[in-house]
């Protein structure tokens, strides 16, 4: 069912989509909680582990649909009570930000770790190779996981930023199209038009990443 290049392939993107999915709703939580929002951590969600975060459906939809080339998937979502933000509509754009922020900052860390081994030489031997391998994916499935989060398409984190950024009548009318997200992204995923619509995003994020690891390496002398 499997062939050996699938299996490879997804072992050394595990440690990176768990890296990506658990840091992105961490980051959520986190931020939830800085601005006076303590649901997330009352429910155990302010935790770096993994197995707090992944949701069933959504990691198989990873596993199913990387064998389509896609990687498309999700983790549970982080509960926030915009009630105890001082303004609620300001502090969900935080909140919603500061995921695809979080692996923004990530796929630069990664890009950078792998142009930093991967000059010393280190990505020919037996141990880096594989470490080489996870960083690549690493930056990639950051880029795509901020990328896709950043939709402007309500429940996602871009709607919600827009939310924010919206005057209040008009964040209100765009308020009302929430309950029908997921099946607009259904019914552009069914069409073949989402990859057109997410893709100059992540052209967008993936060049700002790759600008700062080549700042950082003239900073630290290595480019």
């Amino acid at each position: 069912m499997f062939s050996s290049d699938f299996i490879q392939q997804l072992l050394i993107a595990i440690p990176a989509i768990l890296l990506a999915l658990t840091f992105h709703e961490v980051a959520h939580a986190w931020m939830a909680d800085k601005l006076g929002d303590n649901t997330a951590r009352m429910l155990g969600r302010l935790n770096l582990n993994p197995i707090v975060h992944l949701d069933l459906m959504g990691t198989l939809a990873f596993v199913i649909s990387m064998m389509a080339g896609v990687g498309f998937g999700w983790a549970k979502p982080v509960p926030v009570n915009p009630g105890n933000f001082r303004h609620p509509r300001r502090g969900m754009m935080w909140v919603a930000l500061a995921g695809p922020a979080t692996n923004f900052i990530l796929a630069i860390i990664s890009g950078f770790l792998f142009s930093l081994l991967r000059g010393s030489g280190m990505g020919y031997t037996f141990v880096g190779e594989p470490i080489i391998l996870m960083l690549r994916a690493s930056f990639t499935i950051n880029t795509a996981l901020a990328a896709f989060n950043l939709i402007p398409i309500l429940p996602f984190d871009g709607g919600r930023i827009v939310m924010g950024l919206l005057p209040r009548r008009l964040a209100w009318q765009y308020s009302r199209s929430e309950p029908f997200g997921f099946f607009i992204v259904l019914g552009l995923l069914l069409l073949g038009v989402f990859h057109t619509i997410m893709m100059p995003i992540f052209i967008a994020l993936a060049t700002a990443e790759q600008v700062f690891v080549l700042n950082l390496l003239r900073i630290f002398g290595l480019a």
